[in-house]
């Protein structure tokens, strides 16, 4: 799963989760901007994609890091 949270003044402002698939907005100000990026087709399909460019590129090399040093 990706998740990237944005924060603002040590309280998180919005989040965008793989397995939810949009932006969610916690504070009054994040749940606007997740409405305003969950309307843009282009930085969703942005998002999505996160989750293959990051996450299964690295897992692997992750996960081989950890045993190898335990």
């Amino acid at each position: 799963e990706f998740i990237q949270s944005s924060y603002f003044n040590k309280k998180e402002d919005t989040r965008f989760s793989s397995s939810v698939g949009k932006f969610v907005g916690f504070t009054e100000q994040g749940v606007k901007y997740a409405a305003n990026w969950n309307k843009d087709a282009s930085i969703l399909s942005n998002m999505k994609a996160q989750k293959e460019v990051y996450c299964l590129n690295n897992v692997q090399i992750k996960h081989d890091n950890a045993l190898t040093k335990s």
